[in-house]
């Protein structure tokens, strides 16, 4: 049974409000909701939508809301999950653009981190626990999971192991005898992953709203990985090239779109009002977010037709585990930067505590930590 398009919406914006920590933070928060609490999927569905966003470019986080928007209310939920997930960061994003523009500074946003960081820690770790009981079936795939963990350590590049765990299990499974299912299904597989990069311009252009959108339609198409990587391509197109933005500027836009809730991508929010105002904000918005819809409709189809084959299921059981180490290994790096005293480790340890024996909201959570953030910095 199909859920109401109004249900889809009033969810999504609620997480594009709430959902502070980046895409391991959104993915647990959707978690809860979609799994737990409304029971809209189940814990292997979620998974497999897990693991198709991460065989296809651009904001993990986001396409998996567009993929359960897809599985809940078909083509408008797919729409509408998605917009109603980008639109209130890319609101509050504009917000802090005007401040920044007007006043030359950043509004100060510490306070209110330093409380909701220790709370998005334990809401991850719970999604974990949940996942990875699901994810980690067989003594093969806990393996395939210590070893993914230890390449992130050492410091593979996530892409890497990311396919290399789904071509592990490919192999697995063709061993024991998928082969001639093989030859059918593996050119589905890749399908996500097989779109040529667009090319980018190599002459410097003067400003203007087509050239922007045309360079966010770029990044949104062929950018894998994590908010590093999106520095890395905004430093190389409007530093480098294009020389419309400073470093300074740079880095504040990339700030912003990290401590702000929703997807990181929101930088090209920040980045389009520098350039263009409201009129550049909102098609620099378009142009990175918009190959996300794109993918996942491409994607969306071809998973319900691949996913029985016993290959195409080996590979995404292999994405599934690698996609949950990248996570673990991340939450270990935020709970590092996040519990810095005993005010926020005594706000991950409640809060923890909260969501595995009351299952309290997780929203309701990261407002508390909010409220304890500010209330601790002003004392």
């Amino acid at each position: 049974m199909k859920t109401p398009i109004r249900d889809i919406a009033t969810l999504f914006l609620k997480l594009g409000t709430i959902a502070f920590g980046g895409p391991a933070a959104h993915i647990a928060m959707m978690e809860d909701e979609v799994v737990r609490r409304r029971r809209w999927l189940s814990r292997e569905e979620f998974l497999d939508f897990l693991g198709a966003t991460n065989l296809i470019p651009g904001p993990n986080s986001t396409e998996l809301a567009i993929h359960i928007g897809h599985a809940r209310g078909g083509w408008r939920g797919l729409i509408v999950a998605g917009a109603c997930f980008i639109l209130p960061a890319s609101c509050i994003v504009s917000a802090i653009a005007w401040a920044y523009v007007r006043f030359g500074t950043l509004p100060e946003v510490g306070a209110i981190l330093y409380g909701v960081k220790p709370v998005v820690i334990a809401v991850v770790f719970q999604a974990l626990w949940g996942l990875g009981r699901a994810a980690l079936k067989t003594r093969g795939l806990i393996a395939l999971g210590i070893i993914a963990v230890v390449a992130s350590v050492v410091g593979v590049n996530e892409l890497a192991i990311i396919f290399g765990a789904g071509a592990i299990m490919v192999a697995l499974r063709i061993a024991a005898g998928g082969k001639r299912d093989a030859t059918t299904n593996l050119g589905a597989l890749a399908v996500g992953s097989a779109f040529a990069p667009l090319g980018a311009p190599t002459v410097v252009v003067p400003f203007g709203l087509w050239p922007l959108f045309a360079i966010f339609l770029k990044i949104g198409s062929v950018l894998f990985g994590s908010g590093y990587v999106l520095l890395a391509f905004l430093r190389a197109d409007f530093v480098e090239r294009l020389h419309w933005l400073t470093e300074r500027q740079l880095l504040d836009a990339v700030a912003v779109g990290q401590v702000t809730p929703g997807p990181v991508f929101t930088t090209a929010t920040f980045i389009g009002y520098l350039l263009g105002g409201p009129w550049g904000a909102v098609i620099a918005t378009l142009g990175i977010f918009l190959p996300a819809f794109v993918f996942v409709a491409l994607s969306g189809v071809l998973l319900p037709r691949i996913k029985h084959s016993p290959v195409v299921r080996a590979a995404l059981d292999g994405v599934n585990v690698a996609s949950l180490a990248l996570m673990a290994v991340v939450t270990v790096e935020l709970a590092r930067a996040a519990v810095v005293d005993w005010v926020t480790l005594a706000c991950a340890l409640i809060s923890c505590a909260l969501l595995v024996r009351w299952k309290i909201n997780s929203a309701w959570l990261v407002l508390a930590g909010a409220i304890v953030g500010a209330t601790t910095r002003l004392l």
